[in-house]
């Protein structure tokens, strides 16, 4: 699904995950469901922030498989792909930002980054759930 690269398309991106997780059997507010949502939100608002070209949306898709379900956001930017490692010292708690992937990490069971030629880049995350 294709959403406006604002933070009302990143809102509507977690609502959307949750919605579909729901209609899967994945019920709100399970572990699973709170799970997909915070990497949704995450991954959603770095393409906002970080991914975002005039007038081109971002992608969300969500793919279930066997025990797990993906999480894929695809921007415009794929010269700005995120950090592989994270900074042995952790952001200090007023910092506004530079959590974002720490969150993608601790609740997602693995999480990459694919350039897809030359004019977009997918962030993904696959969380557990159960089958």
């Amino acid at each position: 699904m294709r959403l406006s690269s604002t933070r009302r398309g990143a809102r509507l991106a977690r609502h959307l995950v949750a919605q579909q997780l729901a209609a899967w059997g994945i019920p709100y507010g399970s572990e699973a469901s709170d799970a997909a949502r915070t990497v949704t939100a995450e991954l959603a608002a770095n393409a906002v922030t970080h991914g975002r070209l005039p007038r081109r949306d971002f992608r969300l898709a969500l793919l279930r498989l066997p025990g797990r379900v993906r999480v894929e956001v695809t921007d415009a930017r794929p010269e700005r792909l995120p950090p592989t490692t994270f900074p042995a010292e952790p952001r200090p708690p007023e910092a506004d930002s530079g959590r974002g992937l720490l969150l993608v990490a601790a609740h997602a069971e693995r999480w990459g980054c694919e350039a897809s030629g030359a004019c977009t880049k997918t962030v993904w995350a696959e969380v557990t759930c159960p089958q």
